[in-house]
């Protein structure tokens, strides 16, 4: 297919594509003149992982480059060309050092020792969590750090599940291109996931029906001097009307 046509079909505009040929993020077409060439499926899916990285995993063209490159290197392991993106997915630290860092870097290395975890702890995904726990305590909220397991026991499950999905592939490429798109998209998944996950707890807990009408008591539960029902408005016969302080004229009126 023409670059027009591959355009059309990948959705990314010429001037776009031309620019990712310049950067070495697409490779030349087949040339069948001196000023065209012709293109394939391949280049039609490396432009559409390109949009992906870039546009849902919010990736720089940087580390998307990275990314490729390492994808395209035969004798890359798999497992490096994981590390390669999930560091372009790990924001960089902007913690200045100072003992509350090293703190919250020694709570990390901590964590890993207790689940046996094979991460290195001074990789770009362990300084990030660092720097996260030390924001978390200048904020004031370095309670949130006791959460710290329970996020992990969510995020195993999660990385086992992206990987058993990686091993369905046999090809080299479809496998990197796998783990690329599990470990970019799959983190732009589970967080929204996460999001929507906290609008539900969220409604069910503060805005549900349930809550809005505040705790029901049970039977018997009221308070002293309360009515069968448990309503604490005073004995049935004097809630009925029928010789209570103030009489009938006291309760509300009929509807």
């Amino acid at each position: 297919m023409r670059i027009g046509e591959l355009s059309r079909r990948s959705g990314v505009p010429v001037p776009t594509i031309k620019y990712y040929l310049r950067e070495g993020l697409l490779s030349a077409g087949e040339l069948t003149s001196p000023n065209q060439a012709r293109y394939g499926p391949g280049h039609e899916r490396r432009l559409r992982l390109i949009r992906a990285l870039l546009d849902v995993g919010g990736l720089s063209l940087a580390a998307i480059g990275e990314v490729l490159e390492a994808m395209d290197d035969p004798e890359q392991p798999v497992h490096k060309v994981l590390g390669v993106a999930a560091d372009g997915v790990t924001p960089a630290g902007e913690e200045g050092a100072g003992p509350e860092l090293e703190d919250a870097r020694e709570e990390v290395a901590d964590l890993l020792r207790r689940r046996d975890w094979q991460a290195d702890e001074r990789g770009p995904a362990a300084e990030s969590l660092a720097g996260v726990l030390s924001a978390l305590r200048r904020a004031g909220h370095g309670g949130y750090i006791d959460l710290l397991d329970v996020y992990a026991d969510a995020a195993e499950p999660v990385a086992r599940a992206d990987l058993d999905y990686v091993q369905r592939r046999v090809a080299r490429e479809d496998l990197v291109e796998s783990v690329v798109v599990g470990t970019v998209l799959g983190e732009a998944m589970f967080g929204a996931l996460r999001r929507l996950a906290h609008i539900d707890v969220s409604f069910r807990r503060f805005e549900s029906p349930q809550y809005l009408s505040g705790p029901v008591e049970r039977e018997g539960s009221g308070a002293e001097g309360g009515d069968a029902d448990g309503d604490g408005r005073g004995g049935g016969d004097e809630h009925k009307g029928g010789g209570g302080a103030g009489g009938p004229e006291a309760g509300p009126p009929d509807a």
